[in-house]
C-alpha cells in the first residue's frame, strides 16, 4: 500500500461504492454515470464549483466515444484531478526531497492555522524530517496565548532533536518571532519554523498580529518569511476551505499542509481547495507517527484517489 493509498483509503472506498452501483451492467458512459460521478465527487467534499468543472471536462471528452471502458473513464478522472492540482510549486517530482528553497539561510517558515488542526504536530514532524536530511532547525514558540501550545512544541523539539526559542505565556508573539530568527542567524541554522496563534474569531486582530510578526522578523532577515504554510484539517471538509479563504485574506499564504486525511472520507477537499485558492499543497498528514507527514505528489494522490482496480472488487 502506497503512502497516498493509506491517506485517502476512506475517500477512495466511498467514491467507488457509489460509482460501482451507478455503472453496474452498463456498457457506455451516459448521463446517469456522469450524474453518479458528480454525486460521488460532491460527497467527497470536493466542492460544487470544482466538481462541475470536472464534469464539464469529462462530458467534452466522452462526447465522441461513450463506449469507453470504466477503466478508461477513471483514467480520465485521474488526469482531470492531477491537472486541477497543477498549480505552481504544488508538488515535488523528486521523491523524498523537501519542496523548499534552501538557498535561503536561514529559511524562515511561518506556520498558521486554527487551533486543533494539527499545526504544532505538523511543525514537529517537519522539523524531524528536516533534521533527518541534515538540516539544522530552530523552532519559535510564538503561539503564546496557550500554555499547552508552547509545551507541545517543546515536546516535539525534544523528540526531533532541534532547538527551540520560547518565552512565558502571554508574551508578545512578535518578540518571540524576532528572537527565533535572531537565534537562527546567530547559530547559522538552516531553517527556523515559527508557530503562530490559531485564533480566527477576529480577522482584523489576526491580520494585525501576522503583519507585526512579518515586520519584526524582516528587521533580521529582510526577505522573510520565505514560506507561509497554512495547516488545514482535511477531515473537516468544506470547513477547511472556509478557513483557507479567511487566512488568505489575513496574510499571503504560499503553501498548505492538509492533515488527518487517513481518518476521513473527505479527501476531495484537497482538490477543491487547490482549485479554488490556487495555492499549492506541499504536505499531507496521513497518521500519528513522526514520519507520517509526506511530501505531496499530485499524480500519486490522484492515482490513489481513483484506483480502477477497485471496480473489480
Amino acid at each position: 500500500m502506497g503512502i497516498f493509498d493509506k491517506g485517502v483509503k476512506k475517500t477512495n472506498e466511498g467514491f467507488f461504492k457509489r460509482l460501482s452501483r451507478a455503472i453496474a451492467g452498463k456498457s457506455r458512459v451516459d448521463d446517469d454515470v456522469l450524474d453518479a460521478i458528480e454525486e460521488a465527487l460532491v460527497s467527497s467534499d470536493m466542492g460544487v464549483d470544482t466538481t462541475l468543472k470536472i464534469i464539464e471536462n469529462l462530458e467534452e471528452r466522452v462526447e465522441h466515444d461513450k463506449y469507453m471502458s470504466m477503466g478508461e473513464l477513471v483514467g480520465m478522472l485521474r488526469e482531470e484531478i492531477a491537472a486541477l492540482l497543477d498549480v505552481e510549486d504544488s508538488g515535488q517530482e523528486e521523491s523524498g526531497s523537501l519542496p523548499f528553497d534552501f538557498s535561503k539561510k536561514p529559511l524562515v517558515i511561518l506556520v498558521v492555522g486554527v487551533n486543533g488542526v494539527g499545526k504544532t504536530t505538523t511543525i514537529g514532524k517537519l522539523a524531524s524530517r528536516l533534521k533527518s536530511e541534515g538540516k539544522s532547525v530552530i523552532l519559535g514558540a510564538a503561539d503564546t496565548f496557550r500554555a499547552a501550545a508552547v509545551e507541545q512544541l517543546q515536546i516535539w523539539a525534544d523528540r526531533a532533536g532541534v532547538g527551540i526559542v520560547k518565552q512565558s505565556m502571554g508574551s508578545d508573539p512578535a518578540s518571540v518571532a524576532y528572537d527565533s530568527v535572531s537565534a537562527a542567524v546567530a547559530r547559522k541554522a538552516d531553517v527556523v519554523i515559527i508557530d503562530t496563534a490559531g485564533r480566527l474569531h477576529n480577522r482584523i486582530n489576526l491580520m494585525n498580529e501576522l503583519t507585526k510578526i512579518r515586520n519584526v522578523i524582516r528587521k533580521v532577515v529582510p526577505d522573510a518569511p520565505h514560506e507561509v504554510l497554512l495547516v488545514l484539517d482535511g477531515s473537516t471538509g468544506q470547513n477547511a476551505y472556509q478557513q483557507a479563504k479567511e487566512f488568505a485574506k489575513a496574510t499571503d499564504i504560499t503553501s498548505m499542509a492538509v492533515t488527518k486525511l487517513d481518518g476521513s472520507a473527505k479527501g476531495g477537499v484537497v482538490i477543491g481547495i487547490v482549485d479554488q485558492m490556487k495555492i499549492p499543497i506541499k504536505f499531507i498528514g496521513i497518521g500519528e507517527g513522526i514520519d507520517d507527514l509526506k511530501v505531496f505528489d499530485k499524480k500519486e494522490f490522484a492515482a490513489s484517489l481513483f484506483n480502477p482496480e477497485d471496480l473489480d472488487k
